[in-house]
């Protein structure tokens, strides 16, 4: 059963309800985490609740006495769940509030959410996906907000094969609708830096793997006419570790299938990250 944290309580989740007058129904005002479990364990739940805290002091959110609160919510929440086994996906939500002082927002609401993960699917995994091509850049990218609009509107009328929009900004490649975006070419693989991007939890991890292992990293933003000759792509994200991308638009990346970078990155990803896992879970 799926479950809500609210104002001091865990009800099911079709059972909590935010009040209109919170500024993140009437303005999309609002900040979000997504931590996953593997079982029972917790997978970098300190580094995300840190780039939440990172996330609400960019939106002016006053969120302060709410952010040491979440640990302690969070693994309390997991043990009222059934099924230790399943994989979980904890989201905690800090809102605008009620209150908008010339862009500042003193009194923030919050709640958490806990759900089963959906994770990737073999098909997915084995074949790769597609992304489609957005020529505009993420709206703050910086902090992690609730407003997806943009990410979300290039989908329409695209077919299933498509997992997410890839925003590309004057010929730049940033990052996907909720994913960290890496290049595979000639013998480097490229990826934004942060400030144009996200600052991303698995995206780090990745990038400390892979510099572990030897891999050459060249954090700049990817041009879109290198998409052409690239020999791979692939996303990153909390649920969907490393994904492989074949194709974006009209782009086919590589031979169209999934290569060894990818594969080697989420292997390495798969045997390490234990190391990340909250020991206090």
């Amino acid at each position: 059963m799926s479950i809500c944290y609210y104002h001091g309580e865990y009800m099911p989740l079709d059972e909590c309800r935010l009040p209109v007058t919170d500024l993140a129904v009437q303005r999309g005002i609002g900040c979000f985490e997504s931590v996953r479990t593997y079982g029972d364990r917790i997978f970098a739940m300190k580094e995300h609740l840190e780039r939440l805290a990172e996330s609400v002091r960019k939106c002016r959110i006053e969120a302060g006495p709410i952010l040491p609160q979440l640990p302690d919510i969070i693994r309390t929440g997991l043990r009222r769940m059934d099924s230790p086994s399943c994989d979980r996906l904890i989201k905690p939500y800090i809102t605008g509030g009620p209150v908008n002082d010339r862009g500042r927002f003193p009194q923030p609401d919050f709640f958490v959410t806990f759900e089963n993960a959906h994770v990737l699917t073999k098909e997915e995994i084995s074949s790769g996906v597609a992304l489609a091509p957005n020529h505009v850049g993420r709206p703050c990218p910086e902090a992690k907000s609730t407003n997806y609009l943009l990410g979300y509107l290039p989908l329409a009328g695209t077919d299933e094969s498509v997992f997410e929009a890839l925003y590309i900004e004057n010929g730049e490649v940033t990052e996907s609708t909720a994913s960290s975006f890496f290049l595979c070419r000639e013998g480097k693989i490229i990826t934004a830096p942060v400030g144009r991007v996200l600052r991303g939890i698995t995206r780090e991890i990745i990038l400390t793997l892979a510099r572990e292992a030897g891999f050459r990293i060249e954090e700049r933003c990817p041009l879109e006419s290198e998409l052409a000759d690239a020999q791979e792509a692939f996303v990153t994200g909390c649920v969907k570790e490393v994904l492989p991308v074949v194709r974006v638009g009209r782009y086919t990346i590589g031979n169209g299938k999934p290569g060894p970078v990818s594969q080697r990155i989420r292997h390495l990803f798969i045997a390490n990250r234990e190391r990340w896992f909250d020991k206090q879970a």
